[in-house]
């Protein structure tokens, strides 16, 4: 039923009208020229929990232990509605003792009665909470979505401009930043399953089950949720390291093998998490000559995309790193 249409039921003062209005589920009120509560229907009752004797005779803003004192309500009834027809989606905010907080839209038409030309007030409300919480949470998801989109492409870009070109083919510069890209990409999808965040066995696991059980150990410590600023970076570390051990390493030969363990420390109040990568089986290993794109991704996402530190040592029998970085717990 339509404001209008309350109005011209209320204004005969037919004999049914508060039986119909009782059979609306939005809220009801009609107040005399002082505000008072003249009449509410079981909707008012219903949706705010309180009893007929404790509303009707009283002030709209004395109703229970004055949360109906909204200010932009007052201004409503006091202001606007007698200097307007009717009022449409006014949207107010209280607090309500037994329902908590709400937002409504307050719809208002002054009633004249014919006989006396007495003047009331009918109100009706609608509580919109859920929607404008829901409007608030895409409204969120939709900031959330444009941040990750811009990281992302301005970490493709940077990926496809210091991917090194001298020296490769086509096909070998493809490969470097697909695998690179796909790592991301990855990093991403992981991360968007879990509400934006990763959990570490999970990234260890998608990093190396391309080898083969067979061909990997890992020491899982304790469940790390790596928050999402920490997710493409640690992604990033282990693609770096295994791309590495499949050119050069322990990948590279049969019976070739890669230990990966991690655990967790408190100092001074935080916690760190520690990661170490050893090879085994491998070809013999000789530090680089010059320090190439991979082990610089390697050092840039440890120590700025983890805030964190890494230590790679090119030992005769395999590669070793340590990674360290602040995690919460």
């Amino acid at each position: 039923m339509h404001l209008e249409d309350l109005y011209r039921l209320l204004r005969s003062e037919h004999v049914q009208a508060q039986g119909i209005v009782d059979t609306l589920e939005e809220p009801l009120l009609v107040l005399d020229q002082t505000g008072c509560v003249l009449t509410a229907n079981r909707g008012f009752y219903e949706t705010f929990r309180v009893a007929r004797d404790d509303t009707v005779g009283r002030s709209l803003f004395d109703l229970g232990n004055g949360q109906w004192d909204i200010p932009e309500l007052r201004r409503l009834v006091s202001e606007i509605i007698p200097r307007s027809t009717a009022v449409v989606g006014y949207e107010v905010t209280g607090e309500f003792p037994t329902i908590g907080p709400r937002t409504m839209l307050v719809s208002a038409r002054r009633l004249v009665h014919p006989d006396n030309n007495s003047t009331s007030i009918l109100i009706l409300f609608e509580d919109v909470t859920d929607r404008r919480h829901s409007d608030v949470q895409k409204d969120i998801l939709l900031a959330e979505t444009r941040h990750r989109m811009k990281n992302l492409l301005g970490i493709v870009r940077s990926l496809a401009n210091q991917t090194e070109v001298e020296g490769r083919s086509a096909k070998e510069y493809r490969d470097a930043f697909l695998g690179r890209f796909h790592a991301v990409a990855e990093a991403e999808t992981l991360a968007l399953a879990g509400g934006a965040e990763a959990d570490l066995s999970a990234l260890v696991e998608q990093s190396l089950k391309a080898a083969g059980p067979e061909r990997y150990r890992v020491i899982a410590g304790p469940a790390v949720r790596l928050k999402p600023p920490q997710v493409v970076p640690m992604s990033l570390i282990l693609h770096e390291l295994v791309t590495n051990a499949w050119k050069y390493g322990a990948f590279s030969r049969p019976g070739g093998l890669v230990n990966l363990s991690w655990r967790t420390s408190e100092e001074q109040g935080k916690t760190f998490l520690h990661i170490k990568w050893g090879e085994e089986n491998g070809p013999p290993v000789t530090p680089p000559t010059r320090s190439g794109f991979g082990s610089r991704l390697i050092n840039l996402s440890a120590v700025q995309g983890l805030r964190g530190t890494v230590e790679l040592k090119y030992e005769p029998t395999g590669l070793r790193v340590h990674i360290t970085a602040p995690v919460e717990p």
